[in-house]
């Protein structure tokens, strides 16, 4: 008996058995390196709104697609992976006061910028404004300085932020003090939304009227 020929259409014919099926596409296998990025990242995100006791890990974890034995078989526990997210947020300032310096001596800077001191506080406002989570994770890590640990940390990465903002702008103590001072002032404002600070700005006296008016 002959074999059955294809049909004029090109297709088999119905007596013809199943096709076989498309092969899939291997799903790529992220190496570690890769993914402790991805959940330093996610970590800087969540730790920024609910602090560290306040985030599960789990929504971490979910945040990058992978299971929460995973997170701790990169992180020892939840207090290093929020370790590492203050680094990324330290680093974030200090790579925000490194570009503003360069900036300005290759005459990048703001016009209004007198020194690089200026230039550098212009720089990291406009941090605070466009990258809520690193401003609320540094309020994150404050408050989380109950913890010896953290509060180590967070010691040591404002000292070398200062020592940083020393040696790119060459100012003296007090002027220094003044910019910490102000750069504080900075994070307290840009979380609350506002601008200004001084207890008779606008502000502040439209809140008291309206609680004396309640």
């Amino acid at each position: 008996m002959s074999p059955r020929r294809p049909s004029a259409s090109g297709q088999a014919p119905s007596g013809a058995g199943p096709a076989a099926a498309p092969l899939e596409t291997p799903r790529r296998r992220v190496p570690a390196a890769e993914r402790r990025e991805q959940l330093i990242a996610a970590a800087v995100h969540e730790f920024a709104r609910g602090g560290l006791h306040g985030t599960p890990v789990e929504r971490i974890a979910r945040r990058v697609g992978v299971a929460q034995p995973y997170v701790f078989s990169l992180f020892s526990n939840k207090r290093q992976l929020f370790l590492a997210a203050i680094e990324r947020s330290f680093g974030r300032v200090a790579e925000t006061f490194e570009q503003a310096a360069a900036d300005y001596h290759a005459g990048r800077a703001p016009q209004e910028c007198e020194d690089v001191l200026e230039a550098m506080g212009r720089a990291y406002k406009d941090l605070l404004l466009s990258d809520r989570d690193h401003l609320m994770l540094q309020h994150q890590a404050y408050a989380a300085c109950d913890d010896e640990l953290v509060r180590t940390r967070v010691r040591h990465r404002y000292a070398e932020l200062v020592a940083l903002a020393r040696e790119l702008s060459g100012a003296d103590q007090e002027r220094l003090d003044d910019f910490f001072r102000h750069g504080m002032a900075l994070n307290v404002s840009a979380a609350l939304g506002v601008e200004d600070l001084s207890v008779g700005c606008q502000w502040v006296q439209a809140e008291l009227e309206g609680e004396l008016g309640d």
